[in-house]
């Protein structure tokens, strides 16, 4: 086997892990300067990240334990896409689940690879209006607690590295770009 990756060439590869949300795969690579190597990658499933924001231009963010960090992070509403499910979907799914909020009006906003390096998890963002609320569905491994703040304060929370997560950042900025948070004392 071989196979161009850009100036890489891939002469084996392997699986050395799997669990339902990981794979862990090691290439024998021909490095750009033509000395042998390995390259270790990383696949996740692909994710969503949802920033809903009310008609007075609050936004409602997750508070949550994350084991990795080993620390309560603030973020968007966020989760992986199952199987054949749309982007969209899934940004509805999650939505409903982590909040029991339900959107009319959906507004696209972008991709984000969150580590481009070794890692294989492309985030798709959205921004989610028109709101309703409803009961949340949280899954037996979440314990989240739903917060509404101004999107002020979230941009702030962004600038002064309290709110962490990568997509959750840039869609938090993306907003602001687009001119969405014009409401008065927002």
């Amino acid at each position: 086997m071989k196979k161009r990756k850009g100036p890489w060439i891939v002469t084996d590869s392997k699986t050395v892990y799997q669990n339902p949300w990981i794979k862990v795969r090691e290439d024998k690579v021909i490095r750009p300067d033509k000395k042998p190597g390995i390259f270790g990658v990383i696949e996740q499933k692909g994710g969503v990240s949802v920033i809903p924001m009310d008609a007075q231009g609050n936004i409602y963010l997750t508070r949550e334990y994350h084991y990795a960090v080993e620390r309560i992070t603030t973020e968007a509403i966020s989760g992986g896409i199952d199987g054949k499910e749309s982007k969209l979907r899934a940004a509805k799914r999650e939505l409903k689940e982590e909040t029991g909020l339900v959107a009319k009006k959906w507004t696209y906003l972008g991709i984000i690879d969150p580590f481009t390096t070794i890692l294989v998890s492309p985030n798709h963002m959205y921004l989610a209006e028109d709101l309703a609320h409803g009961k949340s569905e949280q899954e037996g491994t979440e314990q989240i607690r739903v917060i509404k703040i101004t999107f002020a304060k979230a941009v702030k929370m962004v600038m002064n590295s309290e709110i962490t997560h990568g997509a959750s950042s840039v869609a938090i900025l993306k907003i602001q770009e687009l001119g969405r948070s014009i409401k008065p004392g927002a």
